[in-house]
C-alpha cells in the first residue's frame, strides 16, 4: 500500500498570516491536532500542530530563559523562542521545516519518518502541492481493513494444513521440527514439544493470522530445553479464534 492509498485528501489547512486564534478555532472546529500551513500560491510553507501551542506566554507556560545559552551564542539566540511563544500569527508559531512524502511513498517509509522525526502525521505532495496527508489515525484505518473478517468460503483441512506448516517453517523462532500439526472443521491442533513459553504465545498469533482457521486446540508441552524435563502441560481445550 501506498500514502495515496490511505491519506486523507480533504486537507484542512491555514495561510501563515492568520491569527492564531483563528487556527486553534479551526482545529478544534475540524477535530484535528495539527494542520498544514499553505501560503497563498497553495506551496506548503509549514506546519502548525498542538505541540507548536504548547508553550505560551497566555498560559505561563514558556520555556525558562537559559542564560547560558544566550551567553554563548548572544542575545538575539531567544529571539526565535519569544516570537514562538508570544507570536499571534501562524508564521510566528509553526514549525517551518516539514517532513513530506509524495503520493507513491510505500507505508514502510511514512511509518519509518514519523518514528525518525517523532511526528504524528505526514503532508502527501506533489508538484508542490499538498494533495494530502497521512495521519497515524489513517494508518489505524486501513490496519482496521486489513483485518477484516476472512470470507465465510472455507479451504479444505488439509491446505490450511500446509499453510500452517508452511508458514512455521519461515519463522525462525518456531521449532517446527519439534511440533505436529493437525486440522480438523477448522480446529488446529499443536502437538509436540516448545521449548519457551513466548514461543506458545507466538504460535497462537501465528495460527490467528491464517485464514480459515477457527479455533485452536493447543497440547504442546514446554520442556526445559537442558534437563528435557516437562514444565507445562497444557489444560487441553479449543480456544476459538477471534478476528
Amino acid at each position: 500500500m501506498k500514502a495515496k492509498d490511505v491519506m486523507t485528501s480533504a486537507v484542512v489547512t491555514i495561510p501563515p498570516d492568520a491569527t492564531l486564534r483563528e487556527a486553534i478555532e479551526r482545529m478544534v472546529s475540524c477535530r484535528i491536532s495539527g494542520m498544514p500551513v499553505v501560503g497563498g500560491d497553495g506551496k506548503l510553507v509549514g506546519m502548525l500542530t498542538e505541540g507548536d501551542l504548547v508553550r505560551r506566554t497566555e498560559m505561563g507556560t514558556e520555556a525558562p530563559r537559559r542564560r547560558w545559552l544566550e551567553l554563548l551564542l548572544g542575545p538575539a539566540s531567544g529571539a526565535d523562542e519569544y516570537s514562538r511563544t508570544h507570536g499571534l500569527r501562524v508564521q510566528d508559531v509553526m514549525s517551518p521545516h516539514v517532513v513530506t512524502v509524495g503520493p507513491g511513498a510505500s507505508l514502510p517509509q511514512v511509518v519509518r519518518l514519523m518514528e525518525e522525526h517523532d511526528i504524528k502525521r505526514v503532508p502527501v505532495v506533489e508538484n508542490d502541492k499538498v494533495v494530502g496527508i497521512v495521519s497515524r489515525a489513517d494508518l489505524v484505518t486501513a490496519l482496521m481493513h486489513q483485518l477484516a473478517p476472512a470470507s465465510e468460503e472455507q479451504g479444505s483441512d488439509e491446505s490450511i494444513r500446509r499453510r500452517i506448516v508452511a508458514k512455521m517453517k519461515r519463522e525462525p523462532w518456531c521449532p517446527s521440527h519439534s511440533l505436529r500439526v493437525s486440522v480438523h472443521d477448522g480446529v488446529a491442533t499443536i502437538e509436540g514439544m516448545i521449548f519457551d513459553e513466548r514461543e506458545r504465545r507466538a504460535l497462537h498469533v501465528l495460527l490467528e493470522r491464517i485464514d480459515d482457521v477457527r479455533g485452536i486446540d493447543d497440547r504442546a508441552v514446554f520442556v526445559e530445553p537442558m534437563s528435557g524435563t516437562v514444565i507445562d502441560a497444557p489444560n487441553g481445550g479449543v480456544e476459538a479464534v477471534r478476528r
